[in-house]
C-alpha cells in the first residue's frame, strides 16, 4: 500500500517565502568594480577642478584720451573720438586664455557716446600681460537733450567721469585641452579734469584705475 502525503497550501507558501535567489559572484564583482571606477573618476574630476580652477582675468584702464566730444545742431547729435588703452593680466599659472570676442564702448551718465569697437582675437599665455588699445569714434550719435546740461555741471565740479564697458567670450586652455566659451564683462571708469581752464577736448586721463570683471 502506498502512502500519499500532501502538503497544505500554507506549508508551500512558507517554503516559497523562505527561498532566496543569491546574486552570482560575478555580478557582485562587476558592481564593486563599477562603483570603484565611478568614485575614482569623481575624485579625479574634483582634483582637476581644485588644481586648475581658473581665476578670472584682471583688467586696468591705463589711459583714456578724449579728442572730440561735441554736439552738433539743435537735435542733440554727438560727435565723439576717444582713445583708450587697457592692460589685461592672466593671473593663472597653468591656464592660458583665448579671447575669441572682445568689444568696447564708452558711456556717459548711463548713455552710450560711442559705437562698439572690436579688439582682434588673441591668445594670452599663463601669467602674461598685454596692452590693448581701441579707438572709439562716433559720428552724429543721438543723445539725451540733457547731455549738454550734464557736461556743464561736471565742468562746474571740475571733472568729467566716463565709463567704459567691454564684453566678450573667452576659452581656457591647459596643455592641448581647450574649454568651451565663457562670457565676461569688464567695467572701467576714467576721471578727467574739466573746468574753466580746460573748457573742451582734448582731455586726458593718465592715472591707472582697476576695472571690475564679471563672468
Amino acid at each position: 500500500m502506498s502512502v500519499i502525503t500532501e502538503k497544505s497550501p500554507k506549508d508551500c507558501a512558507t517554503k516559497q517565502a523562505t527561498t532566496t535567489f543569491p546574486i552570482p559572484k560575478l555580478n557582485k564583482k562587476l558592481y564593486l568594480y563599477l562603483s570603484t571606477l565611478l568614485l575614482s573618476l569623481l575624485s579625479l574630476l574634483l582634483l582637476i577642478y581644485l588644481t586648475l580652477h581658473p581665476s578670472k582675468p584682471h583688467f586696468s584702464l591705463q589711459q583714456a584720451d578724449v579728442d572730440q566730444l561735441n554736439l552738433s545742431g539743435p537735435s542733440s547729435l554727438l560727435n565723439s573720438s576717444i582713445q583708450i588703452t587697457l592692460q589685461s593680466d592672466n593671473p593663472n599659472t597653468k591656464l592660458g586664455i583665448y579671447y575669441d570676442e572682445f568689444i568696447l564702448y564708452a558711456s556717459y551718465k548711463g548713455q552710450r557716446i560711442t559705437p562698439e569697437a572690436a579688439i582682434s582675437p588673441f591668445y594670452q599665455d599663463h601669467g602674461e600681460t598685454n596692452l590693448l588699445s581701441a579707438s572709439l569714434v562716433g559720428f552724429q550719435l543721438p543723445v539725451a537733450p540733457s547731455f549738454a546740461y550734464e557736461v556743464q555741471r561736471d565742468q562746474g565740479a571740475g571733472r568729467l567721469v566716463l565709463s567704459f564697458k567691454g564684453m566678450g567670450r573667452l576659452r581656457w586652455r591647459v596643455g592641448s585641452w581647450v574649454s568651451g566659451r565663457y562670457r565676461f564683462v569688464v567695467s572701467c571708469v576714467a576721471v578727467m579734469p574739466l573746468g574753466p581752464a580746460v573748457p573742451s577736448p582734448p582731455l586726458r586721463s593718465r592715472s591707472s584705475s582697476q576695472c571690475s570683471t564679471v563672468m
